[in-house]
Parts: C-alpha cells; sequence; structure tokens
C-alpha cells in the first residue's frame, strides 16, 4: 500500500487527479443534507491578534488570502526561472507562447463580455474565463504520458505561465479596492527590504520569509489582493548564489508537492461547491455561466490558434520543433481548463451584493474547465501516434 501511494504521488497527473476529487467531494457536500456542515465550516471564524494588528477572517478567506498566497508566489518563483533560464528566456523561445497567451486571454474575455454587456455587475467577471490552471493542464496532458513530445510540454507550460503573469497584473489593476495609503507605504518599506537582501547577496530564506509575512500583512489590509505579495517575494529571492546553488528552485522544489497536494485540493474544495437545488434550468443558462463556458470551452482555443498563427505569418514567432497546427489545436483546448486561477478570480469579481453569482460562475468554470478538459484529451490523444509514426520513420 505504501508503495503504491509513493507511485501515485510521483506521477505528473496525480494533482490533476486530487483537485478533481476535492472537486467531486465538494459537490456532493454542497447538495446532500451535509451542506450546513459544509458552509459552517467554510465560514468558520479565525482571528490573529498582536497589540493593535487585528486579522479577522472566515476559513474561506485564510483559503484564498493565505494559502494561495503560497500558489502564487511558487507562480512567482516558475515565471521568474523561465524567464531567466528557461523557456521564455530568448525572444525566439517566448515569441509564440506570448501569442497564444495573448490571444487566450483576449477571446474569452470578449465572448463573456459579449453575454453580459448590458449588466455592469456581471461585467466585472470578464477576467474569470481567460484564466489557465497550468496544474490541472499539464496534468490531463501527462496522463498521456511519453507519447507527448517535450516541445509540446514546454509550449504548454510556457503559455500557462504567461497567461498566470497576465492574470496577476489583471488582479492588481482591476480587482484592488478600497487602498488604505498607510498600508501600501508599509508594503513599500518591505519591498525595498526584500529588493535590499537580494542585492547583498543573501541566500538564506529565513529573512525574506520575514520580510515577507510583513509585506503579505500589508498587502492584505491595504486592499491590493493579498496573493500579490507571494508574486513579489518570489522575484526578489535570488536565483542564483555565488557558490552555484539556487535558493529560488530550492524553495520552489519545497512549495511544489505543498501546493500540489495540498494548497490547491484545500482551494478546490472550498471553493468548487455550488449548491444547485435553487437553480433552475434558466439560471443555468443565464449570461454568466454561458459567457464563461463558452469563454473557456471557445474562447480560450480560438485566441490561442488565431494569435499564435498571425504570430507565425508575420515571421515573429514559429512553431515548435516537429509539431503542426493539429498538435497545437488540441492543446489550445486544454488551455480552456480555467479551474482554479477562474475560480479564484471569481472569488473576486463577484463579492458585497453581487456574490450570489459566485455559484453561477463556478457552474460555469466547472461545465468549461471539465469539457476543455475531455476533448482537449481525446483529440491529441487522436493526433500524437501520427507523431510517433513520423519519428520512427525519421529514426529509420
Amino acid at each position: 500500500m505504501e508503495r503504491a501511494i509513493k507511485n501515485f504521488l510521483s506521477q505528473e497527473s496525480a494533482g490533476g487527479i486530487l483537485l478533481m476529487i476535492a472537486v467531486a467531494l465538494a459537490m456532493i457536500m454542497a447538495n446532500s443534507p451535509l451542506s450546513g456542515m459544509y458552509q459552517g465550516f467554510l465560514d468558520t471564524e479565525m482571528q490573529i491578534r498582536v497589540g493593535s494588528l487585528d486579522i479577522d477572517k472566515t476559513l474561506i478567506h485564510w483559503i484564498n488570502d493565505g494559502l494561495m498566497a503560497l500558489f502564487f508566489m511558487l507562480i512567482g518563483l516558475e515565471v521568474k526561472r523561465e524567464l531567466l533560464e528557461g523557456a521564455l528566456s530568448s525572444a525566439a523561445q517566448a515569441s509564440l507562447p506570448t501569442f497564444a497567451a495573448i490571444g487566450g486571454m483576449v477571446f474569452p474575455a470578449g465572448i463573456y463580455l459579449l453575454f453580459n454587456y448590458g449588466d455592469p455587475v456581471t461585467q466585472a467577471g470578464w477576467a474569470i474565463p481567460a484564466a489557465t490552471d497550468i496544474a490541472f493542464a499539464l496534468g490531463v496532458m501527462a496522463l498521456l504520458g511519453s507519447r507527448v513530445p517535450v516541445s509540446l510540454k514546454v509550449f504548454l507550460l510556457a503559455l500557462a505561465i504567461i497567461d498566470d503573469l497576465g492574470v496577476v497584473v489583471i488582479i492588481a489593476m482591476f480587482y484592488s479596492t478600497d487602498l488604505s495609503m498607510l498600508s501600501l507605504i508599509v508594503a513599500g518599506i518591505a519591498i525595498l527590504g526584500l529588493v535590499g537582501l537580494n542585492r547583498k547577496g543573501v541566500t538564506a530564506l529565513g529573512p525574506y520569509g520575514v520580510v515577507g509575512l510583513i509585506l503579505w500583512i500589508a498587502v492584505l489590509k491595504s486592499g491590493v489582493h493579498a496573493t500579490l505579495a507571494g508574486v513579489i517575494i518570489a522575484f526578489c529571492i535570488p536565483l542564483r548564489a555565488k557558490d552555484g546553488c539556487s535558493p529560488s528552485e530550492s524553495l520552489e522544489h519545497s512549495l511544489h508537492p505543498w501546493s500540489t497536494f495540498m494548497i490547491l485540493p484545500i482551494f478546490a474544495f472550498a471553493n468548487a461547491g455550488v449548491d444547485l437545488s435553487p437553480m433552475s434550468f434558466g439560471d443555468l443558462l443565464s449570461p454568466v455561466p454561458v459567457g464563461i463556458a463558452l469563454g473557456l470551452l471557445l474562447g480560450k482555443p480560438l485566441g490561442v490558434l488565431v494569435f499564435s498563427y498571425i504570430g507565425v505569418k508575420l515571421k515573429l514567432a514559429v512553431l515548435p520543433e516537429g509539431m503542426g497546427w493539429k498538435h497545437i489545436a488540441p492543446v489550445a483546448v486544454m488551455c480552456g481548463i480555467g479551474f482554479t486561477m477562474s475560480m479564484f478570480i471569481s472569488s473576486l469579481a463577484f463579492v458585497g451584493d453581487a456574490e450570489a453569482y459566485g455559484d453561477f460562475a463556478r457552474l460555469g468554470i466547472l461545465v468549461g474547465s471539465f469539457a476543455s478538459a475531455i476533448i482537449g484529451y481525446f483529440w491529441l490523444a487522436k493526433v500524437l501516434p501520427e507523431v510517433d509514426v513520423v519519428k520512427a520513420s525519421k529514426e529509420r
């Protein structure tokens, strides 16, 4: 049994499987006699108070503001590594996924607004279908094993990373409200402290953790979403030290299993529970869920393909080696797996009086994401054997 568990946890697809289990469990609890227990658990008040500093939030807000800050830190570490040494370190490598990511954000947002153009309240959810879930998308692709060429995996990874970087910018620009100047000043001082640690060549992670905690609290109190603190901290941690070690990669490797097997499943469990009992069939076809589902299922692949095609035709980008459009197309569909990031944005978009739209948004995310996963998987599975045949003939 122990060996079977270790084998499961070592698989790339394990994270995606755990996410699906968490979603299923949340949906079951939200639509059963356990719904009261489920909601009561998420509404549990948790307070930390030190002198005049008081942080009092419900459990679901601790998850979305606290645990997800660690997830965004991991994203920041991945983005920094790819920008400096990886798949985004040169213009030639970064051009195609950059075009694809931009199209993959513009088209879904446009489709969503097409369905919600007449309602200023629901228009706030325009960015929900613009996000791609790295873990889930790569997990679905990993189910096909070694049949997937490395170049195709790198393309999806680079695209998703640029996509997530775009989401970070969107959150900072469009989902920050009621700003506190005092907290922003404290956050600015903390950022200068982190930059100072980097400039002095400090490689121990402890000092970054202390100053980073101050930054997280300041950003949390400022009105800018607290998860952005995680990205800032990640960008300030050195990628390479003078002795050749990598504090950034060390932290990334430490965070990765926690993110995959704890943070993201907990987030999914807390945010995916949609109570379907009060919804009618007309509600399911209302502008919010339809706009999100179609934005993910149609907008994402169309945007990725159209912008990629433009980049290639303008000779500003090239297709991955050995890959054609028939291979890029199913990957573009997989980019419609918004899930974690889309759920997160929906929790920011529909608050206060608009909170009632949150369930509709989550329903649209679930439908669009799972449809994209299923279609993308079977489409890619169909075209990949052709790649193997070509490879075999070349090797002969």
